[in-house]
């Protein structure tokens, strides 16, 4: 079905840009292009079905995006957002904030204008879209099947997942968690639910651009009783810590003289990305870890399997996939699951609480 689009951008170029990619694609149509957040605004309570999905320039003099997402917060807007922004440091909090509360996923815009009438700027930003519209449309499907469980069996129960007896007692562990779009609100949900003294580290790798990764690890960090930050080169890992990959680098673990350290390197993108959880995974090969317990969660297509299937053929390891109704795309735990190496399938809400009891606290 034809997904009618939104475009709201106080550039007229990038306007033209925008709806000249969209426009040659026919799963979706531009009806709108609002120039201000004002403009925006006025159209989405005038008609807040029309729309499925809405591109938002972020950065905007008149009303910027976080203050219109607050506006239109009280509407029901059926519809996924994407933001499309420059990469502006000091500004990227307010990008963090619009994930964590349920914003789809955000595109950079290029440095100029030539690029983004280029094939790359195309590609990436109709990926997106396509994504935010299947989710959309299991988003639909779901609520559709909800509505007729409720009305014609309202005393269902969901069987909880099924969980292996699998685990290692005692020993040194490591969390290595992978998830790429939706997981700003999954890390949200789930990372500030850590107890403080959490017997082991964990790495993350969140597939996102340099200059975001630092904001993101600062804005969990506020929110946890652990201590996130954004990973640096050289630093031991410490238990009750939570490190972030920094965007634009791979990371990988190394061990010196008894200590397990953070390396990160320049090593080129891996299936486009960089960081890449397969990279992450596959550097805790042969580590002397007692257990790596294995996290996968919201995000498009495979990263982490591969890592992880060569990570269980010389390690012990313990996994868990987020399920498909609490991802908001149901990609990457999916690969996952179908590898048949998740012992755990849980809803994002209990994950923190399966990670605290499986390694413990100090």
């Amino acid at each position: 079905m034809l997904k009618n689009v939104l475009i709201i951008d106080d550039s007229a170029l990038m306007r033209r840009v925008l709806s000249g990619i969209i426009d040659k694609d026919k799963r979706f149509k531009v009806v709108d292009i609002a120039r201000n957040g004002n403009m925006a605004l006025s159209l989405i309570k005038a008609n807040p079905k029309k729309y499925d999905i809405i591109l938002l320039d972020f950065f905007m003099p008149d009303m910027n995006g976080d203050v219109l997402l607050q506006k239109i917060s009280n509407i029901f807007l059926d519809a996924e957002i994407i933001l499309i922004s420059g990469i502006i440091k000091e500004d990227a909090m307010e990008v963090i904030h619009a994930l964590e509360n349920g914003v789809f996923d955000f595109v950079t815009k290029p440095n100029d204008f030539s690029q983004a009438k280029g094939e790359h700027f195309s590609e990436k930003l109709l990926e997106r879209i396509e994504l935010a519209a299947n989710a959309l449309d299991e988003k639909r499907q779901r609520r559709t099947i909800d509505n007729l469980r409720r009305g014609e069996r309202p005393n269902i129960i969901n069987k909880p997942t099924e969980v292996k007896q699998k685990g290692v007692v005692g020993g040194e562990k490591i969390i290595a968690l992978a998830c790429s779009t939706g997981g700003p609100k999954a890390l949200h949900q789930l990372v500030p639910k850590l107890p403080k003294n959490l017997d082991a580290p964990m790495v993350i790798v969140q597939h996102m651009p340099k200059g975001f990764t630092n904001s993101l690890a600062e804005r969990l960090d506020e929110m946890s009783e652990v201590h996130v930050k954004e990973a640096e080169d050289g630093e031991v890992l410490k238990k009750g810590t939570v490190y972030i990959a920094k965007g634009g680098a791979q990371l990988r673990i190394t061990e010196n003289k008894g200590q397990y350290l953070i390396k990160l390197t320049d090593e080129p993108a891996r299936n486009g990305l960089r960081p890449c959880a397969d990279i992450m995974y596959e550097s805790l090969v042969g580590s002397r870890f007692a257990e790596v317990v294995c996290v996968v969660l919201t995000g498009m297509g495979g990263d982490g399997t591969a890592g992880i299937k060569q990570l269980n053929t010389k390690n012990n390891i313990y996994s868990i996939a987020q399920n498909a109704e609490t991802c908001t795309v149901y990609g990457m735990p999916k690969v996952f699951f179908e590898s048949g190496l998740a012992d755990e399938v849980l809803p994002i809400q209990d994950i923190a609480g399966a990670i605290g009891k499986h390694v413990g606290v100090r």
